[in-house]
């Protein structure tokens, strides 16, 4: 990977520039994530999301009870390797470099590897997919995440799954988008928020196949509650693991409080779909929330952050390690940080987690603590978060250290 050059960083700009024009909840309103007693966990995600979504179902088989992929691939595609995850799980690196091609992520290598994480311990035991309702959707038009991908993924489910548990859409003419059928881009076009107008519904189709019968979705504006909470307590420091300081959890009317009886569906963003990159767009006009409301669906959106400028530039999942290289099993750090907010929204956890380390001190670039979560640009002006203490410009030439104090609360200081 190369370093950033004087376009990386005027896009970076004018993205900067655009999410200062979103609107965001309020850091004041950050909170701890709330004890439920939610059940019937299910996970779904687009592109790295996507990945993820595969990799988490996979790996706690045994507690969820299935997935939506939207241009996504099979469990462990990458191996581990970035020159893997873009150019043979994808094509997202350059066109001149893929190697997309059918058959071409060696679906029995992937079984085998596996068969080895669950005799490990790593993951649930792969018994624990048979029951689970599978969603797939390749576009047509994908240039990213092409179908010969995603038909490997079914492939993959067809190892563990009845054929009549998974259905796959590919008939839409669909670039790498989340589809809808009422807000983004036209169909075909490739870009940012990488949510499209398709006149289809993803999100609605996909809870459908996997809860079975649902209400028709709500009409009208989200009548629900978004609460923004500090993923701090799941994965201390996140931002040094590609997460963002702050997740966000849709409430629907009726399961306000232990919400007994509503039911759990996990929701991943995709790379370039984080707060930094979109501000609210996702978790507002992905197209979940409607059918949350009439369907008593808590919604969990927890978040990534770009880690700049080598590792994860793009705030993409961790589905070709670049920050653990356990990052397929259950204690990889993203994966056992969803999972503890899991068990607390389904009351499954004992205990509450003990409370993170001792203060850490961080030195980075100021670009790079913003974009990780640990301070927020205000007029080209870095503020570390929670004390707003004044960093400096906002760029990767000046270095500063943060110390963190409490969650997302940040102040100037000097390691030890």
């Amino acid at each position: 990977m190369k370093l950033p050059t004087r376009a990386d960083l005027l896009r970076f700009l004018s993205a900067l520039l655009a999410a200062l024009l979103l609107t965001l909840p309020s850091m004041a309103q950050v909170v701890s994530l709330p004890q439920m007693k939610t059940s019937q966990v299910s996970v779904s995600g687009l592109s790295s999301g996507g990945y993820m979504a595969v990799q988490y179902e996979v790996a706690f088989s045994a507690s969820t009870m299935g997935a939506g992929v939207i241009a996504g691939g099979p469990y462990y595609c990458a191996r581990g390797s970035v020159n893997t995850a873009t150019n043979v799980c994808s094509c997202t690196a350059s066109p001149f470099l893929c190697r997309v091609r059918p058959g071409g992520t060696n679906i029995p290598e992937l079984v085998s590897t596996t068969a080895q994480n669950a005799a490990s311990g790593g993951i649930d035991p792969t018994a624990g997919l048979a029951g689970h309702k599978v969603w797939l959707f390749s576009g047509k038009a994908d240039s990213l995440v092409p179908q010969d991908v995603m038909n490997d993924l079914e492939t993959y489910y067809r190892q563990y799954l009845p054929v009549a548990n998974i259905f796959y859409k590919k008939d839409l003419q669909a670039q790498h988008t989340m589809p809808t059928d009422s807000y983004g881009n036209n169909c075909a076009k490739l870009g940012s928020p990488y949510i499209s107008n398709c006149g289809f519904d993803a999100a609605g189709e996909l809870l459908k196949w996997i809860y079975g019968s649902l209400n028709a979705r709500a009409a009208g504006n989200a009548a629900g509650t978004f609460v923004e909470f500090d993923q701090a307590e799941f994965l201390p420091d996140p931002g040094t693991h590609g997460m963002a300081a702050t997740g966000y959890l849709y409430i629907p009317p009726g399961c306000a409080g232990a919400g007994t009886g509503c039911r759990l569906h996990v929701v991943f963003h995709g790379c370039l779909q984080d707060p930094t990159n979109v501000g609210d767009q996702y978790i507002r006009h992905a197209g979940y929330n409607p059918w949350a409301d009439s369907n008593r669906i808590v919604l969990l959106y927890p978040q990534t952050a770009p880690v700049y400028p080598l590792a994860n530039p793009n705030a993409c999942w961790d589905w070709f390690n670049y920050d653990d290289p356990r990052y397929a099993q259950k204690d990889g750090h993203q994966m056992a940080a969803v999972r503890r907010m899991v068990e607390r929204l389904t009351g499954t956890g004992g205990p509450t987690p003990p409370p993170p380390p001792p203060p850490a001190c961080i030195t980075a670039s100021n670009l790079d603590h913003v974009r990780a979560g640990r301070a927020h640009d205000n007029l080209f002006r870095a503020l570390a978060n929670g004390s707003n203490q004044n960093m400096g410009l906002d760029n990767i030439f000046i270095q500063t250290t943060l110390k963190r104090t409490g969650p997302n609360f940040y102040v100037i200081g000097s390691c030890p």
